[in-house]
């Protein structure tokens, strides 16, 4: 096994490795003068099974187009260089959201991105709460796995929820599938029974508008779960929602924090208690005063490693997601 990361997520390949127990391979990134650049294994990959780790959000130094385009070349080039299997790591894949047309010739990058992928040559790609987990299995050829937070964020919240009632609401009906598997797992975390409820929501334009609020929530802690926290706007008017409804306090779970333009306000408003996300996004957009106070980061790592652990030795990813063995 040869694990790599590249620059732009060496952290978080740091913390893979060291799940996995071993050491991150070494190698080189250059950077030219005229913007190109390249990346190389400093080691022999011939006969290896190779996983590349690579986040693809944007950041301070590079764009999800900067981090695409590096993760291709690289994948490549490990191939090239005689791997026997390549894998690509991708805690968060960009441009997933865009999965189906909402307006005339509208692109679909979730294919779009599948497709450079498996133009590298790569045997299989590794991600995590994905928008659409039917988009992203039907865009690939290649092998495919999604990996969730379910079970990281069931057992966190399983000390923090209380002995009062518990509902798990979507801020949107799109992510009712979403928040119906993450129930049945706080369920069983719990051992007891979690209600329901999703919030009506329109978009159009980038206008939201809808009002109405489906479910019982009335004196229970609620659980908002989404894939994502962009702006913070829709877990901020859900959760506006579920207190006016009589909600004892709200908190928000979302494995992605990109925490984009007015998050900061929206996750410090008083109607979330506490937002959690994990680390594939680092959360660099964020006031260093709203971390470990109002938000905290769930480590993802240690999942990605057992599911590299049992890729290489044919191990069931089934299992790991359901029973976290």
């Amino acid at each position: 096994m040869r694990v790599f990361a590249l620059g732009a997520s060496r952290a978080f390949g740091e913390a893979v490795a060291a799940a996995l127990g071993v050491a991150l391979a070494a190698h080189e990134e250059r950077e030219f003068e005229d913007g190109e650049h390249k990346a190389r294994p400093l080691e022999g990959v011939r006969g290896a099974d190779v996983y590349v780790v690579q986040g693809l959000h944007g950041g301070p130094e590079q764009s999800p187009n900067d981090k695409l385009c590096r993760l291709l070349f690289f994948l490549g080039a490990v191939r090239d260089a005689g791997a026997a299997r390549v894998t690509a790591v991708i805690p968060y894949l960009a441009y997933a959201r865009k999965d189906r047309r909402t307006k005339p010739r509208d692109p679909l990058t979730t294919r779009y991105v599948a497709q450079l992928l498996e133009a590298m040559g790569v045997d299989a790609v590794v991600t995590f709460d994905v928008h659409n987990v039917a988009a992203f299995q039907n865009a690939f050829r290649c092998r495919a796995e999604h990996l969730d937070s379910r079970l990281l964020f069931a057992r966190r919240l399983h000390g923090m929820v209380g002995d009062g009632p518990v509902v798990v609401a979507s801020p949107d009906p799109g992510g009712v599938k979403r928040a119906q598997l993450f129930r049945e797992t706080f369920e069983a975390t719990l051992g007891r029974e979690v209600g329901a409820a999703f919030m009506e929501k329109r978009r159009s334009g980038g206008v939201v508008s809808g009002e109405l609020l489906v479910g019982e929530v009335a004196g229970a802690t609620v659980v908002v779960v989404d894939d994502l926290i962009a702006s913070g706007g829709t877990m901020r008017r859900a959760a506006e929602a579920c207190l006016s409804r009589g909600a004892a306090r709200v908190l928000a779970v979302a494995a992605h924090g990109l925490f984009t333009g007015g998050a900061a306000e929206a996750i410090a408003a008083p109607a979330l208690a506490r937002t959690l996300v994990t680390d594939t996004v680092p959360p660099f957009r964020l006031p260093p005063g709203l971390l470990g106070t109002r938000v905290e980061v769930v480590g993802a790592a240690p999942l990605f490693a057992a599911a590299i652990r049992r890729l290489h030795e044919g191990g069931s990813i089934t299992d790991l997601l359901e029973r976290g063995d």
